[in-house]
């Protein structure tokens, strides 16, 4: 499959299959974003793959409590992947400041996305999830609170096919040498 294929077909996938992931895509989709580019080569990111049964269900509950219910679905899909951020080193911390952009964030979400097409050019649904009780999340898995969670996400075999994406046309999004 091309590239502009891939990107047309990878939609965010609430429906997940009981169907286990197998460990070889795993490490491809971490293989992935461990390729990604980031600010100074800073690499502000850790991937944590549950895959435990029990240990994903008491993390998706403290995750998806409360006000963080929407994304409870979630807990249907075999994994989920927790993405444990670092703010990236010196010079990219120097970069923020000067900046004002925490390119740590970008770094993060490049590499998550690296993993997130790999994952459905191997036949695997992932939805992205930035809303979900951190405190909580942090608690479940035992990390301590310094550290920050910035992005969640379940991944699997979808049990619905792709849906058709609505977008924007490439003429409202863009211009040529005017703004």
């Amino acid at each position: 499959m091309n590239f502009l294929e891939l990107v047309k077909t990878r939609y965010s996938c609430r429906k997940f299959s009981d169907k286990p992931v197998e460990k070889e895509k795993l490490s491809l989709c971490l293989e992935a974003a461990r390729l990604a580019p980031s600010a100074c080569n800073s690499q502000p990111w850790k991937f944590l793959i549950i895959d435990d049964p029990i240990l994903k269900d008491k993390v998706c509950t403290a995750a998806f409590a409360g006000q963080y219910s929407s994304n409870s679905f979630g807990k249907n899909a075999p994994v989920l992947v927790v993405i444990i951020s670092e703010k990236g080193n010196f010079l990219a911390r120097v970069g923020n400041l000067v900046r004002d952009t925490r390119f740590y964030l970008i770094d993060i979400g490049v590499a998550v996305e690296h993993f997130i097409l790999q994952a459905a050019e191997l036949g695997l649904g992932a939805c992205w999830m930035g809303w979900f009780n951190e405190t909580l999340l942090k608690k479940a898995l035992g990390l301590p609170k310094s550290v920050k969670v910035d992005v969640i996400f379940p991944l699997g075999y979808p049990a619905q096919p792709n849906r058709e994406k609505i977008r924007k046309s490439t003429a409202e999004i863009s211009s040529f040498n005017k703004a």
